[in-house]
């Protein structure tokens, strides 16, 4: 516009030509003499009327799709939210435009005319993410004091920030501390909250969410990446010392922290349950208070935008885990918190990964699961086992004893005496298991008049048993009266009687 008054005043006021003005403003010589031609046709001269703006001289000589009044301008607003969707762009909306209307702008002008409306909105509202990509997380740098109501100390919550990167829908929350059991928990109600998943998460290089931060590749906590592949999503941390990576999460959490911090400042909590629920209050406000420079608010947007496009949340609730890499020892068990898990015994010296929650022990191996017990209780099952040890694990004191029964009454009673007086009774389960043994290389009857030979001559190991076995003694003593325990006749030996007749005198 600037130009096109100076052609005039040049031309009409200072006499020059054509060729003179071109080469002052630094036009074409035709752009000069097509001003000067329309100034003419309609009549204008040099100085202009007061009341004609550059809007108006632009308008009166270039009439076009900016000056012209039967081109109607498009709905900004819609075309700034539609692009949002997927698969949606510019030129599409363009073609939409055009067919609703007979006197359409060109594709050049309606781009550069949506560019010009948009520079008018704030910094958040202008980000170009997709509807239903992005989920901007954080902890918040204020905390929220709690009181215990008992002892009146006062420990800090953190405040965990998630904000939907399209239509800046805000959760948040009062977390214990930042630590990754409560970093992981705090991601799952999130995404319960808004309904759905996003294709990617995008923290701050906090230890629980990135292990080792790097502009290209970080190292995502383990924990943390099997919480997104459970949930079908992707982690891309925002890069170190580049706020502009989640400027949605900065400017949400310094909303949070006005709409929540400031405003619970002087309110006193005695649980997180409890101030919990005055923030869902604070961020639903929130999410409901329309915007400045565009229509509508962060829910309305989250509803027509965000919540179409977002995945669907899996069947199942995502269970936290601790997840280590063991070996197992000679005995295929490992040992986790103090308590010992059976694998199969083919794994024996092999590495295995364990997946501990609160209740289950989940062991893989190459990435594939072989087994599973209840947490927080030594566990070892039978078919873990050699064949020989499972043959080992199947004997117990009930089933010794009724096998002791079964071979005869001598047997029997050498087996309780051994069950008896052992010092464990898986010592005298072993020591019986010796019994066994004799049994398969000597047969059933002369176990039998070994074990009454040795009740005899009050013996019960293993070794007599079989040395009277080997010399042949069992042979020599047949149906020899097991003694009766309870009548021993000794000289040394007093009885009742006794006493008896001390008192007579």
């Amino acid at each position: 516009m600037r130009k096109i008054r100076e052609t005039l005043r040049l031309h009409f006021e200072c006499g020059r030509s054509a060729n003179n003005i071109s080469t002052s403003l630094g036009v074409a010589r035709a752009v000069v003499q097509e001003c000067l031609r329309k100034a003419k046709v309609h009549g204008l001269s040099w100085p202009l009327p007061e009341e004609v703006d550059d809007t108006d001289l632009e308008r009166l000589l270039y009439p076009g799709p900016r000056g012209d009044k039967n081109h109607s301008e498009p709905d900004w607003e819609y075309i700034h939210r539609e692009l949002r969707r997927p698969g949606v762009t510019r030129e599409l909306l363009w073609i939409e435009y055009c067919e609703q209307l007979s006197e359409a702008y060109s594709y050049g002008q309606f781009c550069r005319l949506y560019r010009r409306w948009a520079k008018k909105v704030n910094l958040v509202m202008r980000q170009e993410h997709l509807a239903g990509e992005k989920l901007f997380v954080d902890f918040a740098g204020p905390t929220l004091p709690i009181t215990n109501p008992e002892t009146g100390e006062i420990t800090q919550a953190q405040l965990f920030v998630a904000v939907l990167g399209a239509s800046n829908y805000t959760y948040a929350e009062a977390c214990a501390s930042q630590e990754i059991d409560n970093w992981i928990a705090a991601h799952v109600r999130a995404f319960e909250h808004i309904g759905g998943v996003v294709e990617l998460v995008v923290p701050d290089n906090l230890k629980s969410a990135v292990t080792k931060a790097h502009r290209y590749e970080p190292q995502i906590n383990e924990r943390y990446h099997r919480m997104a592949q459970h949930y079908n999503t992707a982690v891309m941390p925002a890069r170190s010392r580049k706020p502009k990576d989640k400027a949605s999460v900065e400017k949400g959490v310094q909303l949070v922290e006005r709409w929540t911090v400031a405003v619970l400042r002087n309110r006193t909590f005695f649980s997180i349950t409890e101030l919990n629920g005055a923030i869902r209050e604070l961020i639903a406000t929130l999410n409901n208070r329309p915007f400045k420079k565009v229509a509508g608010s962060r829910k309305s947007w989250f509803d027509a935008v965000d919540k179409p496009a977002l995945k669907q949340l899996p069947q199942t609730r995502f269970e936290d885990a601790r997840w280590l890499r063991m070996r197992v020892g000679n005995d295929y068990h490992i040992s986790v918190d103090g308590h010992w898990y059976s694998v199969p015994h083919q794994l024996a010296f092999e590495e295995v990964d364990v997946r501990v929650t609160d209740n289950i022990v989940e062991i893989l191996h190459g990435g594939k699961r072989v087994t599973s017990h209840q947490s927080g209780k030594s566990s070892t099952k039978r078919e873990h086992r050699t064949k020989a040890h499972q043959y080992m694990g199947d004997w117990n004191k009930d089933r010794i004893l009724t096998w002791g029964r079964q071979i005869g009454p001598a047997t029997s009673h050498l087996v309780q005496q051994v069950l008896q007086h052992s010092r464990h009774v898986q010592i005298g389960i072993r020591a019986c298991l010796g019994l066994l043994s004799l049994h398969k290389e000597f047969g059933t009857e002369r176990l039998e008049a070994a074990c009454r030979r040795a009740a005899t001559a009050g013996s019960w190991s293993v070794t007599s048993l079989r040395s009277i076995l080997k010399h042949g003694l069992d042979k020599q003593v047949q149906q020899l009266a097991i003694p009766d325990l309870h009548h021993i006749v000794h000289p040394n030996i007093r009885g009742a009687q006794y006493f008896k007749g001390d008192t007579e005198c």
